[in-house]
């Protein structure tokens, strides 16, 4: 399947909740979608589009909002998917896909740990790099322990 064949099958069946589709380059398809959709999305890409593997879960710090990057991998027809999802950061919460593929468990609980990402019927979302009883995420700008040196 080529990228065009991948994103037209994705906007026919999830409209336009599929936006900023993008061919960086030749077996990457990047694109965003509202945190709403990830399961469906996700689940979609795995039965009916091949993606047997999540390669990536990372978590970014932008000004107006968090954003989650997937990187999913169709091994059989040779592409990955570059999933961007925005989450807000007065609610940061987005849907775990640890049921559609088991590699989510320990990068999503990395982001909860680094960015305060909460991953939404998690089966073990809990610290993983940092002691219980920390109180802060390391990674998110507004972290005061960090110096812009």
């Amino acid at each position: 399947m080529k990228g065009t064949e991948v994103a037209g099958a994705l906007r026919e069946h999830f409209g336009d909740t599929v936006s900023d589709i993008g061919f960086p380059r030749e077996g990457l398809i990047r694109l965003s979608i509202p945190r709403e959709s990830i399961l469906p999305f996700c689940k979609f890409l795995r039965d009916e589009l091949h993606c047997e593997h999540l390669n990536l879960v990372s978590a970014v710090d932008w000004p107006e909002n968090f954003e989650c990057v997937y990187h999913i991998t169709s091994y059989l027809e040779e592409y990955i998917v570059e999933l961007h999802v925005k989450i807000p950061k007065d609610d940061p919460k987005v849907d775990s896909l640890s049921e559609v593929w088991r590699g989510a468990d320990f990068p999503e609980r990395e982001a909860y740990d680094m960015m305060g990402i909460t991953f939404e019927g998690h089966p073990d979302l809990r610290r993983i790099l940092l002691p219980d009883d920390v109180l802060y995420y390391p990674l998110r700008k507004d972290f005061e322990g960090q110096s812009d040196e």
